[in-house]
């Protein structure tokens, strides 16, 4: 029998899961992962275990192997399992970079070290996030539907920056694309 905090840790995970839009997770692999035991005074007591990053949907291996299977989908031509498989990663990189953001915004003035840590996964999360965003972005193009690349090309600019590598591709995509006629060279005179 789960305790008032295991249901509630549950009812909690089943909402980020829900918000992800992937249900094929289950309650029994949450529920191996609390153990109870009893303790010295024979009285029952939840033992948590922290989630196998390598098996969560949450996680990033989760949305890496997402990215794996939507390669494996481009290259079997099959672009709308690719499509969805890669909004799918996005959904997840992105959920784990706010998550990582609130955490260091949660520590920041309490513990700088604890801060910088979250911040760094917030950033390494967010750059994943921009990776499959560009990755979708080609798939439409391959799909002829530059009118959903372009909006994600925008997205990976405004995040990455324009002078970046993957912010240089993405304006040539919508360069490519015929939605901005002015090439961009990086150090040109303005």
């Amino acid at each position: 029998m789960l305790s008032l905090s295991s249901k509630k840790a549950l009812t909690n995970y089943l909402g980020i899961v829900v918000s992800l839009g992937v249900f094929s997770f289950t309650p029994l692999t949450f529920a191996q992962s609390t153990t109870e035991t009893q303790n010295n005074e024979g009285l029952e007591e939840n033992i948590v275990t922290p989630i196998n990053q390598t098996e969560s949907l949450l996680s990033i291996d989760g949305g890496q192997k997402l990215m794996r299977e939507a390669e494996e989908a481009i290259n079997a031509g099959n672009y709308d399992l690719a499509s969805t498989k890669l909004q799918q990663a996005r959904r997840v990189f992105n959920q784990l970079s706010n998550f990582y953001l609130q955490l260091a915004e949660s520590f920041a003035g309490i513990d700088p070290r604890l801060a910088e840590g979250q911040r760094s996964g917030a950033l390494r999360t967010a750059a994943l996030r921009d990776e499959s965003t560009y990755q979708l972005a080609l798939v439409h193009r391959a799909q002829n539907k530059p009118e959903l690349a372009v909006p994600l090309l925008i997205q990976i600019i405004r995040s990455q920056n324009p002078t970046s590598e993957l912010g240089r591709k993405s304006y040539q995509q919508l360069y490519e694309i015929g939605f901005v006629e002015t090439p961009f060279q990086t150090g040109a005179n303005n």
